[in-house]
């Protein structure tokens, strides 16, 4: 999810649910749990989209929460380690993962074989790539599979995601089809994405599927979401190598056994995209 924060024009998010989570069973996680406990913190880079994933409430003033902030703060409670929080522009964290800056990172980053070049993942979820328009907007007239359908129209989208990626490298797919291409629109923000399609400035949002279907649950949002387009594992980042991804993995798959996996998902409406276990660098998914 790319970082925002709140803005004029912005919806308030609501929880879906406010039942407070207990707190996970702690687990001893060979053969790293010495290591970790020894530092005692994990430096984490976090990047504050928007929900379901990780927001502002009450503003940059307060503290974020959201599905990742839970996760990555229940995944610290089974490694018996606390976390340093520090926020980052989404297209910053993965870098300063090979610069040492962060010892791990959190954005809803999906896991493509060109970032398994550079960076190790843990997944902790399914989520993946979908579009939406503001609502009552029926020109699309449904779900888009096919990048042509948007061949002339304007997309908003994420700085640095996979988001723009894919749309970047499917852009001559309208000059192979005849049409007029699509235009694309980046920005390092959800709110100012959301504003942008809200005002007319761009037709099309495109965006992460937990982050569409819960901002059209919003109903000041006005947003109506047009379904999925691709999927893709979510992991927790490290750099390449790292002996903390294997430490996460267990510690997610603690988190599956014992239910707080699934509490969390509850908690934030992501059930859809409950994986069965953490695994370590899957290939991308390709459909």
């Amino acid at each position: 999810m790319v970082p925002g924060q709140d803005r004029p024009g912005r919806a308030q998010w609501t929880l879906r649910r406010a039942t407070p989570l207990p707190p996970p069973s702690v687990a001893v996680v060979p053969p790293l749990s010495a290591d970790l406990r020894k530092s005692g913190t994990l430096r984490i880079g976090s990047s504050v989209g928007g929900p379901p994933n990780a927001y502002y409430p009450q503003g940059t003033g307060g503290k974020p929460v959201g599905q990742d902030i839970d996760l990555a703060n229940a995944v610290a409670k089974v490694l018996g380690v606390t976390l340093k929080r520090q926020d980052a522009s989404f297209e910053t964290i993965l870098p300063a993962l090979g610069s040492g800056k962060f010892d791990v990172g959190t954005g809803n980053f999906g896991v493509t074989a060109e970032r398994l070049k550079t960076v190790d993942f843990a997944t902790y979820i399914n989520d993946g790539q979908g579009f939406a328009v503001k609502k009552g907007n029926t020109a699309l007239g449904g779900k888009v599979t096919d990048l042509t359908r948007l061949c002339g129209l304007t997309i908003g989208t994420g700085a640095g995601t996979t988001l723009e990626a894919t749309l970047e490298a499917r852009k001559k797919v309208c000059a192979k089809a005849g049409k007029k291409p699509y235009e694309v629109k980046v920005y390092s923000e959800n709110g100012a994405i959301l504003t942008a399609l809200q005002q007319g400035r761009i037709d099309v949002e495109m965006s992460t599927i937990n982050g569409l279907r819960y901002q059209a649950a919003q109903k000041a949002a006005k947003t109506t979401f047009l379904g999925e387009y691709h999927r893709l594992d979510v992991g927790f980042a490290f750099k390449k190598g790292s002996r903390l991804t294997r430490a996460f993995q267990a510690a997610v798959n603690e988190l599956i056994k014992d239910g707080t996996y699934a509490r969390i998902l509850d908690k934030w409406g992501t059930e859809p995209s409950a994986i069965k276990t953490s695994r370590i660098n899957p290939p991308e998914q390709t459909s």
